[in-house]
């Protein structure tokens, strides 16, 4: 009975514990929580509603918003900006596992520093960031003047007002949020089983493949949400880099908001931007339960 003790008196400390963190977390879980619904909530029922001569809001109940979402402008749109964000993962993945992999195993002492270096400039306003990149890839701009030097690009290449600008941008302003969370993964890696994939696998690259990357997926998994959520609704990259032609959803939902009095469609376009996203997050969330019932079998 005495061996019993001191592991009870354990397990009351643990439950202690996490009620009092429960406690701790509850105002800001509520708070967050009452905001979240009910702005959801408004935006449903604005969707539904309608507008009066001036363009002004007004509760009701029309379908006339939801019936516009089928229109093929609309749906183009959408097909872009799930295009532009899946192309923003891809490419922000195949820059940010080197980076990580390098700082992560080979940065030693210097490790935290070079976490800093990159976060750091992150902290600066995005909307002043993507003024500067806009700059940086101007006509005029120091890349295209470099690319024109070396003949890669003659007077007439443009990065601007196109595709690739604006998925340029999306991978400046969100690289980061693909960064971190493959880092944390990568530290967390037992080196040992680097070492015990080259001597089973004979080299570095397979020993990546059927080592490294499985042991660092759910990093890459969380890199990959936190990239698609903000790309898939940002609308600064393509209103500063992109042209007519090259809109997303987030400028549709802007222009119906602020310049076209079109609330109920805005709105309408809202929802159906936070569908897709929740599809999403699902999607990464049953990932994430399936990796951590097969860790536990």
């Amino acid at each position: 009975m005495a061996l019993l003790r001191p592991s009870s008196r354990a397990r009351r400390r643990d439950t202690s514990g996490n009620r009092m963190w429960v406690w701790f977390m509850l105002p800001g879980t509520l708070w967050m929580t009452g905001f979240l619904i009910a702005s959801l909530a408004l935006v449903a029922v604005l969707a539904v509603g309608t507008t009066d001569e001036l363009g002004n809001p007004r509760f009701g109940f029309d379908l006339a918003g939801i019936r516009a979402l089928a229109d093929p402008a609309y749906t183009e749109v959408l097909a872009r900006s799930l295009g532009y964000a899946l192309l923003t993962c891809l490419i922000c993945l195949l820059i940010a596992y080197p980076v990580a992999y390098t700082i992560a195993l080979y940065g030693g002492r210097y490790k935290h520093a070079l976490i800093a270096a990159i976060v750091v400039p992150f902290f600066a306003n995005y909307l002043v960031r993507m003024y500067g990149w806009s700059v940086v890839l101007s006509d005029d701009g120091p890349v295209l003047s470099a690319l024109r030097a070396v003949g890669l690009a003659d007077a007439g290449t443009r990065i601007l007002n196109s595709g690739f600008g604006v998925v340029a941008g999306l991978v400046y302003g969100f690289v980061v949020f693909m960064i971190i969370p493959l880092y944390a993964a990568l530290e967390r890696l037992d080196v040992s089983l680097i070492e015990a994939g080259r001597d089973l696998y004979g080299g570095p690259v397979r020993t990546f493949f059927f080592v490294t990357l499985p042991a660092t997926r759910q990093g890459a998994a969380a890199g990959l949400v936190l990239v698609f959520l903000p790309a898939m609704g940002d609308f600064v990259s393509a209103q500063l880099m992109g042209g007519p032609d090259q809109i997303m959803i987030g400028n549709l939902i802007q222009d119906k908001f602020f310049q076209g009095q079109n609330w109920p469609l805005g709105s309408a376009l809202t929802m159906l931007l936070m569908l897709v996203l929740l599809v999403g997050m699902l999607g990464y969330l049953r990932r994430t339960r399936k990796d951590e019932a097969e860790a536990l079998r």
